[in-house]
């Protein structure tokens, strides 16, 4: 499995008085990220809904090193390194086209269903825990260089 960084400009509303990204907007890339990746993936993340499945945030952090600034082009890279079925990590490197880490960040998340009940999807959606599985095996390399 090979796939592209998540890339977009830096929109001006991100930005703050000292015309740099806020702090804030760098968990919404992530979101941004994830989705990208679980779609590349063959995933739609319209279909993981449809099929009754949310993934809620349990938790998020983020490391900043270096601001980006209205109309950068910035770089996500999502990783899922960690995933037993019910509960999964993904972590984040946000850079510019050269290269340079920006920022880093982890999200932990686990499947429920539209009742907020925990799923057990490798029993219930099969698919989508192949999905996940194979993005989590595959994190070395996962990215086109």
């Amino acid at each position: 499995m090979k796939l592209k960084p998540y890339s977009r400009r830096v929109y001006y509303y991100e930005t703050d008085k000292m015309g740099i990204v806020h702090h804030s907007n760098y968990i919404r890339w992530f979101e941004e990220a994830r989705v990208d990746l679980i779609e590349q993936a063959g995933l739609p993340f319209q279909y993981v809904e449809a099929e009754g499945l949310m993934t809620p945030v349990l938790s998020a952090e983020c490391e900043y090193k270096l601001p980006f600034k209205f109309g950068d082009v910035f770089l996500v890279k999502a990783y899922i390194p960690d995933f037993g079925g019910a509960r999964f990590s993904v972590t984040y490197e946000v850079t510019d086209p050269e290269g340079t880490v920006h920022a880093t960040g982890k999200t932990t998340h686990c499947f429920v269903d539209m009742d907020m009940r925990p799923a057990r999807i490798k029993k219930t959606h099969p698919h989508v825990y192949e999905v996940y599985d194979e993005i989590c095996r595959s994190s070395e390399g996962l990215y086109d260089e």
